[in-house]
């Protein structure tokens, strides 16, 4: 059970403090409810720009990275389609120097020219580095755009072409700044030994001054229901062929999220699991398969990738696949094998909060979906999934509604190179 207290100031910041006398060691985490979905279509990227920007100084602190490290902590900080997450680790003695840094940035970012340029030329460069010179490194803006039409998970959060952040103007950052960055769209999580009430006066010292600021959220239109058979085939100079199928599932609270992150794991978890076992061990027709879903806070994907056997043709692996698919739509899941899984996803999500700075960063996470205990019933919430879901959420992988992407090696650099449509809800980018 993690224990916490949940305090909102005048301001609209959301402060969640735990108390944990078994570290001396402080963290702290500040989400911001701003990812790439609340950016414009023609101007992406913005929200992991802001990343970056972020450790570019403020008014009274010209380097965030420093003063951490002169105080003893490090640093760092991820974005996704959702949220942008930023957090440190120090002795908790110097609990009030990260509070202090944060709440001036908060305030008084460097939002200038200088700046701006200089973080530019770095996302760029990250934007050529892992998509444009990566065998695979645009997979994720083929696959988003062809499953997402009207949602703006259409485009991935590196923003979905280099020009978008490589000639933005400083007007519409710091009116991206200005939106986005006040205390009423945050949530600051503290974990630490110190009392929640002495660190509550220090969060009231830093931030409780800073003012609220209008959120000019855009309004996301909901991602209807997919009702076609969506294609996309592109052959390059791919290692090998890869083959993705993907459909639309449930949001981060929706009621069937748990049960297809379990089938998931039924799939493809570990070498044991019925996917592996049948279309690499058995069949052969697969060198690598893997089942993830994105988890994403509106309505997400669930993911199979392929890549083929040597001497196999991407047809063949396919039509193996739907055969396998199909045998598992007609009977429920055993129960060995579910209570199995359910065991080790439990076991993950308690061994996940075990240390401070998990646990500051999970009641953020959790406190950003609405309910800071999911950190306490997460746990309960698998052991609830049956068979009956299991096998109701597995019927809703049909040919029908599929989205499809084969990419097909040419023969050029073919080999065995690594897969790597990145999930970007596990991206940390560093900070500078």
């Amino acid at each position: 059970m993690v224990n916490f207290e949940k305090h909102v100031l005048e301001n609209g910041l959301t402060v969640v403090i735990h108390q944990d006398t078994n570290t001396p060691l402080a963290t702290i985490n500040l989400l911001y409810k701003v990812g790439s979905r609340d950016e414009s279509p023609d101007k992406t990227g913005f929200a992991h720009l802001f990343e970056h920007l972020m450790f570019g100084g403020s008014k009274n602190a010209e380097s965030f990275d420093d003063i951490i490290q002169l105080a003893g902590g490090d640093s760092n900080a991820y974005t996704n389609a959702d949220i942008t997450n930023f957090y440190c680790t120090l002795p908790a003695i110097n609990l009030d120097t990260a509070l202090w840094l944060e709440a001036d940035r908060m305030r008084y970012l460097n939002v200038n020219q200088k700046s701006l340029s200089t973080q530019q030329q770095v996302v760029t460069e990250e934007y050529k580095e892992t998509c444009i010179n990566q065998p695979y490194g645009l997979v994720w803006h083929m696959l988003s755009d062809l499953c997402y039409k009207v949602h703006p998970y259409r485009w991935p959060t590196i923003g979905k072409q280099i020009e978008h952040i490589a000639e933005a103007k400083l007007e519409d950052v710091q009116q991206f700044y200005n939106s986005f960055y006040g205390p009423n769209n945050a949530i600051l999580s503290i974990a630490g030994p110190m009392l929640p009430s002495e660190a509550l006066e220090l969060v009231k010292l830093r931030f409780g001054s800073i003012p609220a600021r209008p959120v000019d959220r855009r309004t996301r239109d909901e991602e209807p229901m997919q009702t076609d058979a969506r294609t996309l085939v592109d052959e390059g100079k791919y290692p090998s062929s890869v083959l993705y199928l993907a459909w639309l599932m449930d949001g981060r609270n929706g009621d069937d999220y748990y049960a297809f992150d379990l089938l998931s794991d039924v799939m493809s978890l570990g070498r044991s699991s019925i996917f592996y076992q049948r279309m690499v061990k058995v069949l052969k027709v697969c060198a690598h398969m893997d089942a993830y879903i994105t988890g994403s806070e509106d309505k997400g994907l669930f993911i199979m990738e392929l890549r083929p056997s040597k001497e196999v043709t991407m047809e063949e692996m396919e039509a193996h696949l739907w055969n396998e698919l199909a045998a598992i739509q007609k009977e429920e899941i055993q129960l060995s094998i579910l209570e199995k899984l359910k065991n080790k996803n439990e076991s993950t999500v308690c061994f996940s909060n075990v240390s401070a700075s998990h646990k500051a960063t999970n009641l953020g996470y959790y406190e950003s979906l609405g309910d800071a205990n999911l950190i306490n019933t997460e746990a309960d919430r698998i052991a609830e999934i049956t068979a009956a879901d299991i096998f109701r959420v597995v019927n809703m992988l049909r040919k029908d509604n599929v989205n499809t992407m084969r990419l097909i090696s040419n023969g050029i650099n073919e080999g065995d190179g690594a897969l790597v449509l990145q999930h970007e809800d596990e991206e940390d980018d560093e900070d500078e």
